[in-house]
């Protein structure tokens, strides 16, 4: 038999906060923010990533900001992929 080298992955360096792309929710803002007289307002999502290392602001309508405000209440953990801009989660067991 004859023992081979485990290959190893390449990582580019230096490895900085903008090369992280999943991050881990931290904390959650809602804001709403009024508009012209007669118009609807304008619902943001602030999100608080890994502690604070990143913050991302989301524009959403009112349906969405209920939806999310429900999932965000109901998960104990939330991920945000940066590149993608989106929210998962939780995350569940093969066969559960």
């Amino acid at each position: 038999m004859s023992e081979s080298t485990p290959t190893t992955t390449q990582v580019r360096q230096p490895v900085t906060d903008d090369s992280i792309r999943v991050r881990h929710l931290s904390h959650y803002q809602f804001s709403w923010v009024a508009q012209e007289p007669g118009e609807e307002g304008v619902w943001t999502l602030q999100l608080v990533l890994d502690q604070g290392a990143w913050e991302e602001v989301l524009t959403l309508d009112a349906d969405d900001a209920d939806v999310l405000q429900d999932l965000l209440r109901s998960s104990h953990d939330v991920a945000y992929d940066v590149g993608r801009r989106v929210l998962m989660f939780g995350t569940t067991a093969v066969g559960s």
